[in-house]
């Protein structure tokens, strides 16, 4: 898509469709210079009327006759409520409608609806543009859409090398959820731990300095990834952990990204229903959310040094799968009681989280769709949020309110600690019946000593259900505007 600014509206008059959005206050002092008088007059009298309200949801044509353009209205909802979560939803619903249509050229009236008051930007709204042209294609050819122009609209002047970064930005952004839905969405008998190590590989293509390592299982049982292994082993398709640096920082602290990346999860022994099992492709969604916040961070050309380490494996229940009861070692020396193969994430992220120390990271946030616990508790619009480090947990939760990645805290009392003793190992991989989703970051709080870490659990969050089923792409924009946030 071709972004371009105009302060006039003489500029839109070519264009095939004018887009204005307009809050349930109906006020529409926005539009004097954009639309004719005569169909100013027609706009009011559609709302004496009620054909047209203002709400989420609403939306109305008018044909501008004198200015020979079609003028099209959004309802924005309340202004007092509107946010980057209802931006992202109104603007990319409308984009959806105009796709489907043969309009090629489009302009958006920005007065209303960026604000630094209302937390949206023309970052966001490009990226919201972008990501609503999004469409899983399990095929190589693309879907041939129309709309090639766009026309930011406003009042106010913005300097062409700032746009230019806006739309630079926007689009990196995007391309990075695009590239984690994916592979979120990808078939799991294509997105084995091979192909999502290769597409890690794929990433050196963006930016010259990133550098991408891959650690088999031969390198791994000489690191002494017990608990890693005691998952993978189980499937004929061989593990791997991916480490995908990005340092064009000298002698900085990176920050350190971790995805649980499960490209498909039967549970093993411990063997899941088969009732929506084929969802446990998206068990990787964690991994594709750090290989995705990489390549937007490394489109963007970010100044802070990114480290992120995918763990990639099957948990399958072939013959040398992992049984319940088993006790194993882990990369850093604790020994574990499985007595839940179901319970194979936090395995395969505590030595990942144990490797990844030898970076000695600024921070450390891992990803994982980890618990359905999570999914019971919180339901599917937070992320579960734990962390050992006030001051950390803070600064995601302040990207996740400026971007609509919303998240909530969950705590880690020594109670819950306390679940995971066991009389034969140091601890054992599951807790009790009750808050599965926390006794799970305890497990991994285990492993992060001397770290500042956070864990975000995304069971509820990373993909979608019902009619529009498919991966979300959460929480890449959390991540990245963390990133940006605290360089």
């Amino acid at each position: 898509m071709d972004y371009k600014y105009s302060k006039s509206n003489k500029s839109t008059k070519d264009v095939d469709m004018h887009l204005i959005g307009v809050f349930d206050n109906k006020q529409i002092t926005h539009l004097d210079k954009w639309v004719s008088k005569s169909t100013h007059n027609l706009i009011k009298r559609t709302f004496t009327n009620n054909n047209f309200a203002g709400k989420l949801g609403d939306y109305r044509s008018f044909d501008d006759l004198e200015n020979n353009i079609q003028i099209l209205l959004f309802g924005l909802g309340n202004k007092t409520k509107f946010n980057p979560i209802i931006f992202n939803k109104v603007v990319g619903g409308i984009t959806k409608k105009i796709i489907k249509t043969k309009t090629k050229t489009l302009s958006i009236n920005t007065e209303n609806i960026i604000s630094s008051k209302m937390k949206t930007s023309y970052e966001m709204l490009i990226t919201a543009i972008e990501n609503a042209k999004y469409k899983y294609l399990h095929k190589k050819e693309k879907e041939i859409i129309s709309l090639k122009t766009c026309i930011l609209s406003s009042k106010s002047t913005i300097n062409t090398k700032k746009f230019s970064e806006y739309i630079k930005i926007g689009k990196a952004l995007s391309n990075g959820i695009s590239l984690a839905k994916d592979l979120g969405n990808t078939p799991p008998n294509i997105c084995t731990p091979s192909f999502l190590s290769n597409e890690a590989k794929k990433l050196k293509k963006i930016n010259k300095l990133l550098k991408v390592t891959v650690i088999e299982e031969n390198k791994m049982k000489s690191l002494g990834m017990g608990a890693f292994l005691a998952v993978s082993k189980g499937s004929k398709e061989p593990g791997k952990i991916v480490t995908i640096e990005y340092m064009p920082v000298k002698k900085k602290p990176p920050i350190v990204l971790i995805g649980k990346g499960i490209t498909f999860d039967t549970g093993g022994i411990s063997i899941k229903p088969s009732v929506n099992m084929d969802e446990m492709k998206f068990d990787m969604s964690g991994a594709g959310s750090v290989i995705g916040t990489i390549r937007s961070c490394a489109e963007m050309k970010i100044k802070t040094n990114i480290v992120g380490v995918i763990a990639c494996s099957e948990n399958m229940p072939g013959s040398q799968a992992t049984r319940p009861g088993d006790v194993v070692k882990s990369m850093s020396g604790i020994t574990i009681e499985i007595l839940n193969t179901d319970a194979e994430g936090r395995l395969v992220l505590c030595d990942a989280i144990t490797y990844a120390k030898k970076y000695k990271p600024r921070y450390m946030i891992d990803m994982a769709t980890l618990t359905g616990a999570c999914l019971v508790g919180l339901g599917k619009y937070p992320s579960g949020l734990f962390a050992n480090n006030q001051e950390l947990a803070e600064l995601i939760k302040k990207s996740a309110e400026k971007t609509g990645d919303r998240v909530w805290q969950l705590p880690l009392y020594d109670d819950y600690f306390k679940e995971l003793k066991t009389n034969f190992a140091d601890i054992q991989n599951i807790g009790g019946r009750y808050g599965g989703a926390i006794t799970a970051a305890a497990f991994l709080a285990k492993f992060t000593e001397g770290i500042k870490w956070a864990h975000l659990d995304i069971a509820g969050t990373a993909w979608e259900v019902g009619e529009n089923k498919g991966s979300t792409g959460r929480p890449v924009s959390l991540l990245v505007d963390f990133i940006r946030s605290n360089q």
